[in-house]
């Protein structure tokens, strides 16, 4: 403890080692313990979880009303697909035109795929830059509305590049990675060095995953997840946080005292772009299919809701409007089934759900107008004095 507190950096290193090992077991135990449907909605969640928290970055700590993740998502999406699927794929499923000669003979593992997706989405958002923020306010929501709008129509009119309106099925979801990573976990349960109490669990967790079937999705999800996470609240307790801060509370004063807000602002809207694009790729392998009705405004706006429900800003709150919004959607799913109580039914009614998921979210911004965490995070938040004294009464009572 002395070595750590001495020594910062590897403090923080160690921190992170242990946040990736705890996330990486728990990824593992979820396939052990969940079932297909509640695994689907994980992964769904943890992939909103990327798209939230960069989204966050630009518009809640930078206070830039950009209105493009639907368009970062697409370039994502297309180039994880494209560099999934193999020639054969790429040949028969081309139907409005051939394809063009670099998408077939492109072809890369996974994390490569995913990376590149990452990469070339925070060089387009650069380039973008630009002209986007020579303007503010509304005129900036505008000018990205539409550079979401641009993508989706070149998608439809570039077939020989993402197969027109037709899009690109059966992307495989496959990775030898795995394979690796099953021999890793072998060894580790075979080596003398874990303790036996964590032998039983860690044994069973090993059995239930790579026997019930292939975990590559969930497992990439659950770890860029945590990536993106760190590395956006590494951000915001940076100094480009603090000067992302002072351009979302008053740009004109960060200027003033010498922040260069157009260079804060590129950085802010490409790191937001790379993990955007990370998220797009993992979007479409989940899915196994894309096609550009999937990438409209409706994805934009589903984000807005989330980042918004849980606080401009808060980084936590962006995960926590995440589960509130993709998981409470499935929640309230029964609501679309026929309703009887008791010998009485009442008959289905489609679209109920969202009527009541509608509700419920009304009722948060009405009692929580800037969402449910404000600008603070989780941890900024002081526990009441009564609810402390009331466990210090508990715990000398026992």
């Amino acid at each position: 403890m002395k070595i750590l507190s001495k020594y910062p950096t590897l403090a923080t290193i160690s921190l992170h080692i242990g946040i990736y090992i705890v996330g990486i077991i728990l990824l593992f135990a979820s396939q052990s313990l969940l079932n297909d449907y509640h695994l689907r909605i994980l992964n769904n969640i943890l992939i909103f979880v990327i798209l939230a928290v960069s989204y966050n970055l630009i518009n809640g700590v930078t206070g830039q009303l950009s209105l493009e993740p639907n368009g970062f998502v697409a370039i994502g999406a297309y180039i994880s697909a494209i560099m999934l699927l193999d020639f054969e794929a790429k040949t028969a499923m081309y139907q409005l035109s051939d394809p063009h000669p670099f998408v077939l003979a492109i072809h890369t593992p996974l994390l490569v795929a995913l990376l590149c997706s990452g990469i070339v989405a925070a060089l387009i958002a650069i380039i973008l830059s630009f002209p986007v923020f020579r303007v503010r306010g509304d005129y900036l929501a505008i000018v990205t509305l539409g550079f979401g709008f641009i993508i989706k129509i070149l998608a439809i009119n570039q077939p020989e590049w993402t197969n027109g309106a037709i899009g690109l099925n059966e992307i495989p979801s496959t990775e030898n990675v795995m394979l690796s990573l099953k021999e890793a976990f072998s060894f580790l349960l075979n080596a003398q060095i874990l303790p036996e109490f964590l032998k039983t669990p860690l044994n069973f967790i090993y059995q239930k995953s790579f026997e019930s079937g292939d975990i590559t999705i969930l497992f990439w999800s659950g770890i860029f997840a945590i990536i993106a996470v760190i590395l956006i609240l590494q951000i915001v307790y940076s100094k480009y946080g603090r000067a992302m801060k002072a351009i979302r509370d008053d740009e004109d004063a960060a200027i003033a005292m010498g922040i260069n807000t157009f260079q804060i602002k590129i950085f802010a809207f490409s790191v937001s772009a790379f993990l955007e694009g990370i998220g797009g790729g993992l979007l479409a392998i989940w899915l196994t299919t894309i096609s550009p009705n999937l990438f409209g405004f409706e994805l934009t706006f589903q984000l807005l809701i989330i980042i918004v429900l849980g606080g401009l800003g808060s980084t936590s709150g962006a995960i926590l409007g995440t589960i509130l919004v993709i998981g409470g959607g499935e929640f309230l799913r029964f609501l679309d089934q026929p309703l009887i109580f008791g010998d009485k039914d009442f008959g289905s009614y489609p679209g109920l759900r969202m009527v009541f998921f509608s509700v419920i979210l009304l009722l948060i911004m009405l009692f929580a107008r800037e969402g449910i965490m404000g600008k603070k995070e989780i941890w900024e938040f002081k526990i009441p004095k009564k609810i402390t004294q009331f466990l210090f009464k508990k715990a000398d009572n026992a």
